[in-house]
């Protein structure tokens, strides 16, 4: 008989997967008007942070994922334990966690003044420990068997959170919606075999009806208890209605999907009752729930047709990992100005160590994007994509006003060009035409194959960095 399900499974599969849309399903716009509002504010801000910490960190292991049983590049746990003697080691970290260097308002320092607008940090990823109060389970920072649990500032969301604001930095939760403690999700009395609820959701629907309850009520703890939090960004996308499976979610079962459906629907409007005009990001989930997309490590090759936010980690790894290659702030900086010009927001990670402390290079990181963002973040925040977008090394943007902004990428230790040349736009005869960051008016002249921006030696030789933005005022399609 199992032979025969498994068959049958397999069968159901490749058909619904042949039947699954090969293209991206539609947007669903928000008609909440306080949400909307929020998403308009939202896409002013540009910029982000999030955060993945927990005790994985202790490790330096990737978060959640080593207890998957599943056999991808990055599920691999210790070969010297059995699959179950390794869960419970990791498990135990929980209770050694002890960050005794946590102090959230040197993060929060340091997003702020790179020039971050918000933050998402994780409350609680797959594995199910809660970095917040839960009072649902004791697999919580501040449960009383926990190192960290007698510290005055061990719930560490709140803290976090609290942080932030103080900065001027608006406040999101990041929630996986799957829990792998969880009895259930993952039922003990079966082992789990994949990413996926581990038993049948038709023969023991109680059990899963514990599950959408033990979800509610934490989310509802997070809306109540935190302070204002204006995005709820919930992450595990197989945790999804049947009927919303696409050939990208049916790729993640290695068993027959099941409706795993947790009642969104009821879960925003309880969120948004607490939380007026809250942004819910149900990744990956397309329908009325996902008020954003968010493409993972990668950017676009053209703007969407809808908000959207590219989430990249600063170093090569979500989680602390204690050698970890940061991005150079070249890069970063050329990512952001890409990611704006075509309309969409950039989140970008870090990720804490067992202490509580960040890698140097993140604070260099940041120190550098920063220093460039304060000169030229008015052409970044409050603008909006307009074609054509990019013009070789030139990326643009537009103020809600009309000003547009010619953005010029720099190579790695390149020096600034005499001449910024550009095609598809020009500003309007007699408009003046200025760099950000210095006075003075830059001479331009309109060519056979588009406008040329003169730049003076004594501009090139301030040694500038990264891209230079170059305020163009009212401009003209050519």
């Amino acid at each position: 008989m199992r032979k025969l399900w498994m068959a049958l499974g397999c069968v159901w599969l490749s058909l619904h997967a042949a039947n699954a849309q090969s293209g991206e399903p539609p947007y669903v716009p928000e008609t909440d008007k306080a949400v909307l509002q929020k998403l308009e504010e939202w896409q002013d801000w540009k910029f982000g942070m999030i955060i993945h910490w927990g005790p994985y960190s202790q490790w330096g292991v990737v978060e959640s994922w080593s207890i998957c049983p599943e056999d991808e590049g990055w599920t691999q746990h210790d070969p010297k334990y059995s699959y179950f003697e390794y869960v419970k080691r990791y498990e135990a970290l929980g209770k050694s966690f002890n960050p005794t260097r946590f102090a959230p308002e040197k993060w929060a320092k340091a997003a702020a003044n790179a020039g971050m607008k918000y933050v998402v940090f994780t409350t609680k990823h797959h594995d199910g420990y809660a970095m917040f109060d839960t009072k649902q389970s004791d697999y919580r920072v501040t449960a009383p068997d926990v190192a960290f649990s007698k510290n005055p500032r061990a719930n560490i969301a709140k803290e976090v959170f609290e942080a932030f604001r103080q900065e001027g930095v608006h406040a999101g939760a990041y929630f996986s919606k799957p829990d792998w403690h969880v009895d259930s999700y993952w039922w003990n009395y079966f082992p789990p075999h994949d990413r996926n609820v581990n038993y049948d959701l038709k023969k023991y629907p109680e059990r899963w009806n514990q599950f959408k309850q033990y979800t509610y009520n934490q989310i509802e703890e997070l809306m109540t208890g935190y302070g204002k939090l204006e995005i709820l960004w919930l992450d595990g996308g197989w945790v999804r209605p049947l009927k919303q499976q696409t050939q990208e979610s049916l790729s993640w079962s290695k068993t027959p999907p099941q409706d795993q459906d947790i009642d969104m629907g009821k879960i925003t409007a309880m969120a948004r009752s607490h939380q007026p005009g809250l942004i819910v990001v149900d990744r990956s989930v397309h329908g009325p729930y996902e008020n954003y997309r968010t493409p993972e490590q990668q950017i676009p090759d053209k703007p969407l047709s809808y908000p959207w936010e590219t989430c990249m980690t600063m170093g090569g790894s979500w989680s602390y990992a204690p050698n970890d290659k940061y991005k150079s702030v070249n890069t970063l900086v050329h990512n952001l100005v890409d990611i704006v010009a075509k309309g969409g927001n950039y989140l970008l990670n870090v990720g804490p160590g067992p202490d509580g402390e960040l890698h140097d290079a993140a604070y260099t990181t940041m120190k550098g994007i920063g220093d460039w963002m304060h000169v030229n973040g008015e052409a970044i925040y409050g603008t909006r994509a307009i074609a054509p977008y990019k013009d070789g090394k030139v990326c643009f943007t537009q103020k809600k006003d009309g000003t547009v902004y010619a953005i010029c990428l720099l190579d790695e230790n390149e020096s600034l060009p005499a001449v910024i040349s550009f095609k598809g736009i020009r500003p309007k005869k007699g408009g003046s035409v200025n760099m950000l960051g210095v006075s003075g008016k830059l001479v331009w002249k309109t060519t056979g194959n588009g406008v040329e921006v003169k730049l003076p030696e004594v501009l090139r030789s301030k040694g500038f960095k990264h891209a230079v933005a170059i305020r163009l005022g009212s401009v003209e399609k050519m």
